[in-house]
């Protein structure tokens, strides 16, 4: 009987056959490229020794090594592979042209002639010996391990805060050797030629002219047909748009639109409660972008906060660590919220309890947040040791696995409320139709923030490097922009904007072109990771379809934004979501610049051999990051709050002050600083060296200093234009949170009312 009454599929089928089979197709290649990150890694020998056959490195001080780099919050202070944060060395690349210069010193004291050529012999020979699992080191290999481990002594224990590490950081000379040991490894592998290949397991990466590393054919050839998928998709999309009204957005100009006042929509007791999730929110905001402000003044001035020594309290690795961690809490808090807020709308009704359901989750939330500080804080201070509860060290991930785990779990619990919800609305549609949309793809967002647990520190570096970023570019560049695409979708039919049956067919089309480039073009991050070359091709290739989606919504976002100027005009109807809407076509804007044109800028393989870790990369993160996530957690929050918070109380006045000072700093931040000094590190990196381009002599340099300091003022005005005003209403959210009348049968909560527009004679 239920099944009868169901309401019908309101697209043809042809349309979730094809976002099937691009699921499909895209999951199968990343399992074919899982097999080959597994059988592929570089190895990790069981010994290496010396000419004589004493040992000099294990298999276990390796891995210890790379367990010291973790704890110590070092990924969050330099990089190994490329990846890591900016403001240190790329220590692989660092300790290779250490090694290849004391190398050369070496062989220079019998021969100067040969040294070069026999130093490049060295480093390029792959003496692995597969039975075995044994390397044998040359003498000068063998004498520079021994100058780095020296090198390395002084510099980690270095007694004051000028590296921007905390005093004495590791002192340990056993704790130094493994750590060294873990840096010479990653050398090893990306100098040593693959097996059957004349390039090294990293695809020549670091390009280091001592040691012969130049870019490879892979890297320039796949770079090319980037560019030519790029041109292509983006041309023949065009001509689509041209062809079609995709969108079906183009004539809802002749439709008025009587918007119902805010405070004649009845709330539920579960919605009301966002308003805390959405204070909570706020507030994380402020304090992660006052620590984005501390990070950056690193690089303007490494050792003198305004006169004070800020790294004996917090030196970089925390404060970046925490920046990172909570620039994930507080947009997942803000989509948490709107999931809430929206379920009852959906199912028209909410059952009993959720409000409870609603505030254990925040609670657990909070109890998430301060103590995976707090153990992020104590591991990186050597306070406690222990992955757990402390910091597991890797970028993004860095949280203890102890509340890794229970925000997963946290995440499910969403997702159970939100069913709890939804219930009675998903039993009476078929599967392929918005409420099951916006329910599977709630659902993913656990589910893939999950394979995350799948990174451990104690695995191979290549293979965590490469589960890791299924969290980084799989869950946020895929999985997140669909929850997000479903999400402004269903706003936009609410509001009256679009027909269900438009929105849902642009919803398939986002899945199909997300997903065509998305799955696999995660693979742009592993370039140099120690995957082989495969990884680098398909990267590459559908990385570059990214871009095309981004562009199509760039065009509708300014359609949309015309309707929405028609509307305002409209006399009677004055519409109470100006500045939510403004966000949103936000939005769009930072989507194809920061996401597609930035991104695009660094995903083709031979700009990221020179670039990979340099301020291009925190260009594209931040302008895609705080551009689109950000905007839209801003926009949902005054989309739920303009409910929440009754008509004498709300004033639009802050959120416009926010909107225009978040956007004008965050351009600011980019144009100003992050752009110019990329590109400036990007061809000194080409005609000097990639080794001295992430040096901190150069990153220090007078010229680079003057444009980090150029940064100053866009901040201020981000930080306290931007976000105090949006904590302030939020904190009118829960100061004047209206009552809610309905606990079960909500009935037609429609925002909107449609009319047709009369025409004017």
């Amino acid at each position: 009987m239920q099944i009868s009454e169901k309401r019908p599929l309101m697209i043809a089928n042809g349309w979730i056959q094809a976002a099937g089979l691009v699921l499909l197709v895209g999951f199968f290649i990343m399992g074919v490229l899982t097999f080959y990150t597994y059988s592929d890694e570089p190895p990790i020998p069981e010994v290496v020794k010396d000419a004589r056959g004493n040992a000099i490195i294990t298999r276990a001080d390796v891995m210890a090594g790379q367990g010291i780099f973790l704890s110590n919050g070092l990924m969050e202070y330099g990089s190994v592979f490329g990846h890591g944060a900016y403001l240190g060395p790329d220590f692989t690349a660092e300790y290779l042209h250490r090694a290849a210069l004391a190398s050369i010193d070496f062989y220079s004291r019998s021969n100067p002639d040969t040294a070069n050529r026999r130093t490049i012999e060295d480093f390029k020979a792959n003496h692995y010996d597969t039975s075995s699992g044994a390397v044998v080191y040359s003498d000068a290999q063998v004498y520079a391990f021994e100058e780095c481990r020296a090198y390395y002594g002084t510099f980690f224990g270095e007694p004051t805060t000028k590296f921007g590490l905390r005093p004495s950081a590791i002192t340990d000379p056993e704790q130094i050797r493994k750590l060294v040991a873990f840096f010479s490894w990653t050398a090893w592998a990306a100098s040593t030629e693959r097996p059957g290949h004349s390039y090294s397991y990293t695809n020549n990466w670091p390009p280091e002219s001592l040691v012969a590393n130049h870019a490879t054919a892979d890297a320039i050839v796949w770079s090319v047909l980037s560019l030519i998928a790029l041109l292509g998709g983006t041309g023949l999309l065009l001509a689509l748009f041209g062809r079609w009204n995709l969108m079906g957005w183009h004539g809802r100009e002749e439709r008025q639109m009587f918007f119902r006042a805010p405070d004649e929509v009845a709330l539920t007791p579960a919605q009301n409660a966002c308003a805390w999730f959405f204070f909570v929110m706020a507030a994380l905001f402020v304090v992660q972008t006052t620590l984005g402000g501390a990070t950056e003044h690193y690089r303007a001035d490494l050792q003198a906060f305004f006169g004070f020594d800020l790294g004996r309290i917090l030196p970089f690795n925390v404060v970046r660590t925490w920046h990172l961690q909570l620039s994930i809490f507080w947009v997942s808090t803000s989509y948490l919220a709107a999931g809430i807020f929206l379920a009852p709308i959906i199912a028209g009704h909410e059952p009993k309890g959720q409000k409870l359901l609603a505030y254990g989750l925040l609670g657990a939330l909070v109890i998430v947040v301060v103590g995976s500080l707090i153990g992020e804080l104590a591991g990186i201070e050597n306070w406690i040791h222990s992955i757990w509860f402390g910091n597991q060290g890797f970028e993004y991930l860095d949280l203890g696995r102890f509340w890794q785990v229970l925000l997963i779990i946290g995440l499910f619990f969403w997702v159970l409320i939100l069913y709890r919800g939804l219930r009675s609305r998903l039993i009476s549609e078929q599967v392929g139709n918005m409420p099951w949309l916006f329910f599977f793809s709630a659902l993913s967002i656990p589910a893939f923030y999950a394979v995350g647990l799948l990174a451990h520190p104690g695995q191979h570096f290549t293979t965590t490097e490469f589960w890791r970023f299924w969290v980084v570019h799989l869950w946020v560049e895929d999985f997140l922009e669909l929850f997000t695409t479903i999400l402004v979708a269903y706003l936009f039919v609410l509001l009256g904007v679009v027909h269900e049956r438009v929105a849902l067919r642009m919803i398939y089309l986002d899945v199909i072109l997300y997903s065509a480039g998305g799955i696999v073009g995660t693979m742009h991050h592993v370039y140099f990771s120690g995957v082989p070359a495969m990884h680098m091709a398909l990267g590459a290739f559908f990385s570059a379809a990214e871009v095309i989606p981004l562009t199509f919504l760039t065009l509708e976002a300014w359609s949309f934004l015309q309707l929405g100027a028609i509307q305002q005009s409209n006399p009677g109807s004055r519409f109470p979501h100006r500045w939510a809407v403004m966000f949103l076509a936000a939005v769009g804007f930072w989507n194809f610049l920061g996401a597609g044109v930035f991104g695009f800028l660094i995903n083709l393989p031979i700009v990221s051999y020179y670039e990979i870790g340099t301020a291009l990369t925190a260009n594209h993160a931040h302008a895609a990051m705080m551009g689109v996530y950000g905007m839209l957690s801003v926009g949902l929050a005054l989309f739920c709050l303009r409910y929440i918070i009754p008509e004498k109380h709300w004033t639009d006045r802050p959120a416009q002050i926010s909107f225009w000072c978040l956007n004008l700093g965050l351009a600011w931040m980019v144009f100003a600083t992050l752009f110019p000094l990329g590109i400036i590190q990007l061809y000194h990196s080409i005609n000097v060296s990639y080794y001295d381009a992430r040096s901190l002599k150069f990153i220090g340099s007078r010229g680079n200093s003057v444009l980090e300091w150029l940064r100053l003022p866009g901040d201020v005005v981000f930080i306290l234009g931007g976000t105090l005003p949006i904590l302030y209403i939020c904190f009118l959210g829960i100061r004047y949170m209206r009552s809610s009348t309905l606990t079960e049968d909500l009935g037609e909560t429609l925002f909107t009312e449609l009319a047709t527009q009369p025409k004017v004679e």
